[in-house]
């Protein structure tokens, strides 16, 4: 199989999971959005408090990521204002502060889970499937969580990968870094999309980081076979078969 498949979430109805998120930090925003479309879902945002109140009540999101700290009326009053209107939807709150109390406040305030900023992207998008699954809201299309690029294949489930029958041991980033390729196979990806995809957003800019693991990714996915990751000059990397 030459294309990427994975356990896609969908509504019920076969529809796209509606996401909405809320902070008031353009540059973390796009990114989360742009995250959540990758996993094919349909995303609005909003960068205040009162613009997610109005989006919550005409887009009618499956699930939120909200920030606590909003320019107007803080996350919690926006929960409670979405809660009047729907219920049952899921909220994963972001948060600045690491403090036990603030983490209790957003639990107690009715989310259903939180993260902590900086955070990575995966783990954002991770937490909010699980949340879609409890809340069953969104089912998975396809029977497995496996991706598959010509001989190479990973279970998203399991963590095991496997090129040509052999089995393939990778550290949890090297294993973060791979799966972000096969999930865009034959796409060019900059060093400045694969750091905001695998690495904490805020990272730094260490492009020089990418070059380390892709490097120790060729060593284990390609060594002593035909090469699948390439390097596109002045553009980034590229996963693709090994026939083409």
């Amino acid at each position: 199989m030459n294309a990427a498949t994975r356990a896609d979430l969908r509504r019920p109805d076969g529809t796209p999971v509606r996401a909405l998120v809320v902070d008031d930090e353009p540059t973390l925003a796009e990114l989360l959005s742009m995250a959540l479309r990758y996993e094919g879902w349909d995303v609005r945002s909003a960068s205040d408090g009162l613009g997610a109140v109005r989006q919550g009540r005409d887009f009618r999101p499956d699930v939120v990521v909200l920030d606590v700290m909003l320019p107007d009326i803080d996350g919690f009053e926006v929960l409670r204002r979405l809660r009047a209107e729907s219920p049952e939807v899921p909220v994963l709150f972001l948060t600045a502060r690491d403090a036990v109390e603030d983490r209790v406040a957003g639990i107690t305030a009715g989310g259903d889970d939180y993260v902590t900023k900086p955070f990575s992207l995966e783990e954002v998008v991770a937490r909010l499937r699980g949340l879609l699954r409890r809340a069953a809201v969104a089912t998975a299309v396809r029977g497995d969580a496996t991706l598959a690029v010509g001989d190479l294949t990973l279970d998203e489930d399991s963590h095991e990968v496997v090129r040509g029958g052999e089995q393939v041991e990778l550290t949890a980033t090297e294993f973060e870094l791979l799966r972000f390729l096969m999930r865009n196979p034959r796409r060019v990806l900059s060093k400045a999309q694969i750091l905001d995809r695998v690495w904490n957003y805020d990272f730094g800019g260490q492009s020089n980081i990418v070059e380390l693991y892709i490097s120790y990714l060729r060593k284990k996915i390609d060594a002593g076979r035909a090469p699948m990751i390439h390097t596109v000059r002045g553009a980034g990397y590229v996963l693709k078969p090994a026939a083409e």
